[in-house]
């Protein structure tokens, strides 16, 4: 008796592509029209063949780098993928091969969208300077200071990006994408908040989110755990707020 797989092989891939993708879009991937590449084809046939999928995940973090994506949406795409197929999370040599290829790219001379932040996918220090101008209406300081600070250990450059890509994916399911926040570097966010705005359930929730995905990405090794997490004044002004954002990011 003979089985025939060789005519699955053409549908069974487009079956998992609009899988994936489904899955990527409605939950991690900001631009729908520019998922595909011809580089998911070869992970998603790696994976039903139970080949190696590491060449094809570092092809693919290069095409999402050359293309300007971040890495946490680059990383939380292929965890999409292995949802799919029913499958653990990705592998740390999947993970390192993709983020290998993306890291790639990026020293090719491809840069992130002004203002973001390409580890976590987070506004840049920048960014949140602009912002807290917003915060000093007639002189007078509106608002507070959240402070994360993720930083552990001697993290190498790919924990490094995992770290930043598993907080700042954090901090947006937690806080919502159009808050205001920042990596602001060295392993430190920042989030503007009300001044009576409560933020003790929202950082609880953030802490087992963050905690969730480091063990996922398997850098617990170079993240502080339980996050440090403080709420501060603004300064009496912007000035003194820039150089309060420069103090809080370790060099």
């Amino acid at each position: 008796m003979t089985t025939e797989t060789g005519p699955l092989l053409p549908t069974q891939p487009s079956r998992l592509l609009e899988r994936w993708r489904r899955e990527s879009v409605a939950s991690v991937w900001r631009r729908p029209s520019d998922w595909y590449h011809p580089a998911v084809d070869e992970v998603a046939i790696a994976l039903l063949l139970d080949d190696d999928p590491v060449p094809a995940a570092a092809r693919l973090g290069g095409a999402r780098g050359e293309a300007g994506v971040g890495i946490a949406e680059t990383i939380d795409d292929l965890a999409c993928l292995y949802r799919t197929t029913s499958r653990p999370e990705p592998p740390l040599d999947v993970l390192r091969a993709l983020c290998t290829g993306w890291a790639d790219a990026q020293a090719g001379g491809v840069t992130m969208p002004l203002g973001l932040d390409a580890g976590s996918g987070l506004p840049s220090a920048d960014y949140l300077r602009l912002r807290l101008m917003e915060c000093y209406p007639d002189d007078v300081p509106t608002g507070r200071l959240l402070v994360v600070d993720v930083a552990a250990g001697v993290p190498d450059a790919l924990s490094r990006l995992a770290r930043s890509a598993a907080v700042g994916a954090a901090l947006r399911e937690v806080f919502g994408p159009a808050r205001a926040m920042a990596s602001i570097g060295g392993g430190a966010f920042v989030v503007l908040v009300g001044d009576d705005e409560s933020t003790d359930e929202p950082v609880a929730r953030l802490r087992r989110r963050a905690d969730e995905r480091v063990v996922a990405l398997r850098v617990e090794g170079v993240t502080r755990r339980p996050l440090r997490c403080w709420v501060e004044p603004l300064p009496p002004t912007h000035e003194c707020a820039v150089r309060r954002l420069a103090q809080l990011a370790r060099p």
